[in-house]
């Protein structure tokens, strides 16, 4: 084995392993899984992105090497979470329609033509660590972008796939619309 073929020994303990789950809350101060919180199950595993998003300032100067530092300019961050859910629920298709409306008595739901303050929610992605820690992801002010679709099999279940996009508030424009959390596992 070469000089520089090693890896950090804390390496395996630092792992996040498995797929985790998504939740509407949770308090990374104490990190406790309740059942109700949870959104659905998946299939395929869950992807979160956050991506940021440069304009190059000297793009257009005579004689200015593309890419200067100095020159680079942070636009934003494009924050999202893609899944397929496997439940029908009304909420979870309501999720996946963005604009939408439940009636709980009839079990309808209903796309709307606009949106409301109330379809935007925070939801969590929370996952294990091999040290016995986590990881967790809150993407704030989530509303679906891809809209609602429907994949069904011969003999297999039904798939909903999900894309959720992170929204900046009018009230916190400094505020990148995701977070993370890193907590160790216990010394044993």
């Amino acid at each position: 084995m070469g000089r520089f073929s090693k890896i950090p020994m804390e390496s395996f303990d630092e792992f996040q392993v498995d797929v985790g789950v998504l939740l509407k809350s949770f308090d990374p101060k104490t990190p406790e899984l309740v059942d109700a919180d949870i959104i659905c199950a998946t299939t395929g595993g869950i992807n979160p992105t956050c991506v940021p998003t440069y304009s190059d300032m000297g793009e257009d100067v005579d004689n200015c090497p593309a890419g200067m530092m100095e020159l680079m300019h942070l636009d934003g961050w494009e924050t999202t979470l893609g899944f397929t859910a496997l439940n029908t629920t009304p909420e979870v298709i309501r999720m996946a329609l963005g604009a939408a409306d439940v009636d709980a008595t009839s079990g309808k739901i209903t796309p709307r033509r606009d949106l409301k303050d109330t379809d935007f929610a925070d939801v969590w992605w929370v996952g294990d660590r091999s040290d016995g820690g986590l990881v967790a992801i809150r993407l704030i002010n989530a509303l679906s972008t891809s809209g609602f679709s429907l994949q069904t099999t011969k003999n297999g279940k039904g798939q909903i796939a999900v894309t959720l996009a992170g929204h900046v508030s009018i009230n916190e424009q400094d505020v990148v619309p995701m977070e993370f959390y890193v907590q160790e596992g216990e010394e044993e």
